[in-house]
């Protein structure tokens, strides 16, 4: 029965590409008709899914519909023609889905054309993103061996709250934080939560504060009044009209914001973000990968000097002035994403411990050491 219903989308699918009109045949109704007109003899059931399987083809991403559509799926992997992969809860597992060659193929198309990129020999790899925000990035022949590969990273619908990560000694420990606008980096691995736990940060700004969020992908649901949004654009198929992170960084500190949010920071950027944070924009966020707070540090001073040349003694003063916390995450064997340490940063770049751990996921061992950013910017605003 799967393969004769396999046949008779294959037919209807045909059909409604020939209709006149593309959008009426795609009607509920019309395409009923057009199925029994097909299969006369299937029950209201089949019709149903063939239904279903026709408007997924036509109008979005065919078999991946009903994986897009699980919210315990966090992210779709097709590895060319055979089984889609996903991950539910942390933990990978066939999808019970499988697609062949041609699907692959329509599905690269039908991912990238919204965003007016395309993948080929002559540029295998590409990224876009889903109406609903989710990552896509695409590697086809001949990087790809076996096939085009597509991975879906999706940004869940409902947020996550911060009790998700840590203890309730933990999460107090960082709602202050945010209350005091100190400057907080999130680090971690791939898949490690960083923008998810970025998210649940930032959902603790008080509202009424201008929050201007720069990212490479717009994951990020914040629900204050005054949210301004920034995505970065990669270069069209011509080759040109690329807008990064640091172009946007760069904009976000002309559009008066109270806070900054960087998503991700991955090169140079790094610098214009360090520079905010020094500059009045108290209290904003970012992520980066890290193995933990040290080596986030580390990893911020050779973002710097990737687009920069400066001494390495001016990089790491321009560090310990402007980051106050680091927060390592991590996802557990169990696939749960958690806070295994709050660290502080050293205001003394040539101190022998650059972090101090504050706190690790469950229990806090001190406060923070440095003076709460809203006491310096208030000190700073009565001065001027």
């Amino acid at each position: 029965m799967a393969v004769e219903l396999g046949e008779v989308v294959e037919a209807v699918h045909g059909r409604v590409l020939a209709a006149p009109s593309i959008p009426a045949a795609l009607e509920p109704a019309a395409l009923a008709d057009l199925v029994r007109d097909e299969a006369p003899l299937l029950a209201p059931a089949a019709v149903g899914a063939v239904v279903a399987r026709v408007r997924d083809r036509a109008t979005g991403l065919g078999p991946l519909e009903p994986l897009l559509a699980d919210p315990a799926v966090t992210e779709v992997m097709v590895n060319g023609p055979g089984p889609v992969w996903v991950e539910r809860h942390g933990r990978l597992a066939p999808g019970g889905v499988e697609v062949d060659g041609p699907t692959v193929d329509r599905l690269v198309a039908r991912v990238l054309a919204p965003v007016g990129a395309r993948a080929d020999r002559a540029s295998p790899l590409a990224d876009a993103r889903l109406p609903d925000g989710s990552r896509v990035h695409v590697v086809v022949p001949p990087l790809a061996v076996d096939g085009a590969c597509i991975t879906i990273r999706r940004f869940g619908a409902r947020a996550v709250p911060l009790d998700a990560f840590a203890g309730p000694e933990v999460v107090a420990l960082l709602a202050r934080a945010v209350e005091e606008r100190r400057q907080v980096v999130v680090s971690g691995g791939a898949g490690a939560g960083k923008t998810t736990l970025l998210n649940a940060l930032a959902g603790l700004v008080p509202p009424g504060e201008r929050i201007v969020t720069v990212e490479d992908a717009a994951e990020l649901r914040l629900p204050g009044d005054h949210v301004v949004r920034l995505e970065a654009r990669p270069a069209g198929v011509e080759g040109t009209g690329a807008v990064t992170i640091r172009d946007l960084v760069r904009a976000a500190l002309r559009m008066r914001p109270d806070r900054i949010v960087v998503g991700e920071v991955r090169g140079p950027e790094a610098l214009d973000m360090l520079q905010a944070m020094t500059t009045g924009h108290d209290g904003s966020l970012s992520t980066c990968h890290a193995n933990g707070p040290a080596d986030a540090l580390r990893r911020l001073e050779t973002m710097v000097l990737m687009g920069a040349d400066l001494p390495l003694r001016a990089v790491r003063e321009q560090v310990a002035s402007a980051v106050d916390l680091v927060v390592q995450v991590a996802r557990g064997v169990d696939g749960h994403r958690r806070v295994v340490e709050v660290a502080e940063v050293s205001a003394d770049p040539d101190a022998p411990v650059r972090v101090a751990a504050l706190a690790d996921g469950r229990h806090t061992r001190s406060a923070p050491s440095r003076p709460p950013r809203r006491a310096v910017a208030h000190t700073r605003g009565g001065a001027t």
